[in-house]
């Protein structure tokens, strides 16, 4: 039997025919990572609270108690990399990350964290808050990440967010345009349609201010039930990223908004109750190869008060940031100044044990050294990505990643499967 009598170039061509579609729908839906810096954090603060310093003051804050209060050893505890490895050495790094970039994604909030106002106050913060960022842009002290949260486009609070939204983006088209990294937050998304009338107020914002097309991008806020499941028993959230039209940058878990409509008593309420972990698994599922990021919520136990309750807050939540590591969320929620210690003490402490256990794995991967892992290509992508999440971040300095590993930048971008790094 030869392979012509087998015709196997026929069979390929037939499979081929029949599988046009799918692949076509596969390569558009599913494009991969999109290669930008993913931020460990979105810090909320409401519009009015908003000033142009307010990255470097969070910094400042965050030192001071920092200096004051110390990390206790109970929390070395809760961070394997520290009891395991150079604590004075990540220590550094967090210090050093607190005075150079504070805030690496921040949302000015004009939702809950505002509240309901007269049109024309809510107006004029709009106003402030656009000239405030610009502002912050020009000094330099502005974060790399940037965006608002406006009003949901639920019936009740449709115009006005759309008005916000609307008159923010104005007033940065007037300031030189949309900068890097601008993202705007749609909040308690309760349908499909939600999500396509987001693209279409993107779409004639564009028109209207002369903004290159694509420019406006949006995360969606999972904060109800209706989210997750539709009434068709459909997993709602996926066919959202599918719909956003290539402007959905990320999911963000809403943890309190979430919890309450599922009907979780107060107390109990929390980033790691089982409504919450179901919701973040279908949230991961969803958003798994389509490059839309995931970002837990948020603990609103706050790191202030006398020692003791500065103390059990900073394990909480350090507990908390390390426990959304672990399962892949990257990126989450903080509320105050105070929480910044340990959201960077938890995140670095990650990245250095992973670091620790990835970066010689990976270089007998590529030079095909014999040792004591049969790793597989998707092995080796992850082991790359968490190397190149924690160099983004300051975890991990870019020397050492390329000593230790053998492979530069752009090889472990590659590796990650990464079209760039940023």
């Amino acid at each position: 039997m030869t392979d012509a009598n087998l015709d196997l170039a026929g069979l390929t061509a037939e499979v081929d025919r029949i599988n046009a579609d799918a692949d076509l729908a596969l390569a558009q839906g599913y494009p991969g990572d999109r290669g930008v810096r993913q931020p460990v954090h979105t810090v909320y603060v409401p519009a009015d609270r908003f000033t142009a310093d307010l990255a470097p003051t969070w910094g400042q804050s965050a030192l001071k108690v920092l200096d004051e209060h110390g990390m206790p050893e109970a929390l070395v505890s809760l961070a394997p990399a520290l009891a395991q490895g150079d604590v004075d050495g990540l220590r550094e790094r967090v210090v050093a990350k607190l005075g150079s970039e504070p805030i690496e994604d921040l949302r000015i909030d004009f939702e809950d964290g505002y509240g309901n106002r007269p049109d024309e106050v809510e107006d004029s913060a709009v106003a402030a808050a656009a000239a405030s960022l610009a502002e912050a842009r020009a000094a330099g002290t502005a974060p790399p990440f940037t965006g608002i949260r406006f009003k949901s486009l639920e019936p009740a609070t449709r115009g006005r967010g759309l008005r916000t939204l609307g008159l923010f983006v104005a007033a940065l088209a007037d300031q030189g345009g949309i900068p890097d990294g601008f993202v705007v937050t749609l909040p308690k998304v309760t349908a499909l349609e939600q999500v396509t009338g987001m693209v279409a107020a993107c779409d004639h914002l564009e028109r209207n201010l002369e903004l290159p097309s694509g420019a406006m991008k949006f995360e969606i806020q999972v904060e109800t039930p209706q989210s997750i499941m539709g009434s068709d028993g459909s997993a709602l959230v996926a066919r959202m990223i599918h719909a956003g039209a290539g402007r959905v940058t990320s999911l963000h878990y809403g943890t309190y908004d979430y919890s309450a409509s599922t009907g979780i008593a107060a107390q109990f309420q929390s980033m790691e109750h089982p409504v919450a972990d179901h919701a973040k698994a279908v949230m991961q599922v969803a958003a798994a190869g389509t490059g839309v990021h995931l970002s837990d919520g948020s603990t609103n136990v706050l790191p202030v008060g006398d020692a003791a309750a500065i103390h059990a807050a900073w394990a909480l939540h350090l507990r908390l940031v390390r426990r959304s590591l672990e399962r892949g969320y990257y990126q989450g929620w903080d509320l105050h100044a105070h929480q910044l210690p340990t959201r960077f003490l938890a995140t670095y402490a990650f990245y250095a044990a992973a670091f620790e256990g990835a970066a010689d794995r990976l270089r007998r991967y590529v030079s095909q050294d014999a040792s004591g892992f049969l790793d597989e290509p998707a092995t080796a992508r992850a082991m790359a990505d968490v190397i190149v999440r924690g160099v983004e971040c300051g975890a991990i300095d870019p020397a050492e990643a390329t000593r230790r590993t053998g492979v530069d930048a752009a090889g472990l971008a590659t590796l990650a499967k990464r079209p760039t790094v940023s």
